[in-house]
């Protein structure tokens, strides 16, 4: 138990920023899971325009410091590289 008075504090910051943080966790994998849906349903269209609305969402985390800026950059890349392939996989 904490015994001071900033140390209660900063229980009550870090319970606040952890319902914060867990919040945001669940609409980037919400939008993440939406584009993996329209990948899957192999609707190039419609994945880009989730990929689109997710953009914001997950650069926003990554400001934020709920994820690294990296791991963003990383799962964008791939995203974006696998609704690229769509295209490639339809046409051919």
């Amino acid at each position: 138990m904490a015994n001071t008075a900033s140390a209660r504090k900063r229980i009550r910051q870090t319970e606040k920023r952890t319902i914060r943080n867990r919040a945001r966790k669940s609409r980037v994998r919400t939008f993440l899971r939406k584009v993996e849906q329209a990948i899957t349903g192999g609707d190039k269209g419609l994945a880009q325009d989730a990929l689109r609305a997710a953009q914001p969402e997950l650069q926003r985390a990554a400001t934020k410091g709920v994820f690294h800026k990296n791991t963003i950059s990383r799962k964008i890349s791939r995203l974006s590289s696998r609704i690229k392939a769509l295209g490639a996989s339809a046409q051919a």
